[in-house]
């Protein structure tokens, strides 16, 4: 049973933690971060948006060679709740359909741009396979490029093992990402973290 809820965190007393990347793929940021999860033998899960797959299909195409994960971030990144819910379905239809042409089957998790979610949204999310997906690093609002020092602290007050983390590969300068995920892989990765996908973090032998 799908549960009707935006997945945070996941309880494990495994030293695991899922990085996401939201708004991908983009051709000069993701390939760095699949750099820095290579050096650590990671893998992270990329909600990529259908319209930049059809951008930079190639670098998609990379993405999940590399063992990571890609996953809905709908079609065209609209605030789901203001769509009618046929036009919702049509934007995870799509973005599906993208993914599956770069992984050969849809994606199993979703992220809704924003956190823009009601039960009718969370509802059609569950109806067509997907586990919804949030993060508890929320606060640290990469995207709004805060300063590294900013990224890093609103993000270690989160860590524990299970977390969901958030951050962004695509629209717009991703420089301060980068960096504040190149010292937190670095520390995690020297405190005995492992960095796994999404839906190996959900698998019930967590």
């Amino acid at each position: 049973m799908v549960e009707l809820r935006l997945i945070n965190k996941v309880p494990t007393s495994k030293k695991v933690i899922a990085f996401t990347f939201d708004d991908g793929p983009d051709p000069l940021y993701t390939r760095q971060l699949m750099d820095i999860f290579q050096r650590v033998n990671g893998y992270a899960t990329f909600f990529m948006v259908g319209q930049q797959i059809d951008l930079y299909e190639d670098i998609a195409v990379e993405v999940y060679s590399a063992g990571h994960e890609i996953a809905n971030h709908t079609y065209s990144h609209p605030d789901l709740t203001k769509l009618t819910i046929e036009e919702a379905r049509i934007e995870l239809e799509l973005a599906n359909k993208r993914i599956r042409t770069v992984t050969g089957k849809p994606a199993a998790i979703f992220r809704p741009p924003y956190f823009a979610v009601n039960h009718d949204i969370l509802a059609l999310a569950a109806e067509s396979g997907h586990q919804s997906i949030g993060c508890v690093n929320g606060e640290a609002k990469d995207w709004e490029q805060p300063g590294v020092d900013y990224i890093l602290e609103q993000t270690r007050l989160t860590l524990e093992n299970g977390s969901i983390l958030l951050f962004h590969d695509g629209y717009g300068d991703r420089e301060q990402t980068i960096e504040a995920v190149r010292i937190l892989v670095e520390q995690l990765d020297a405190e005995g973290y492992h960095f796994v996908t999404v839906s190996e973090l959900l698998k019930p032998t967590n």
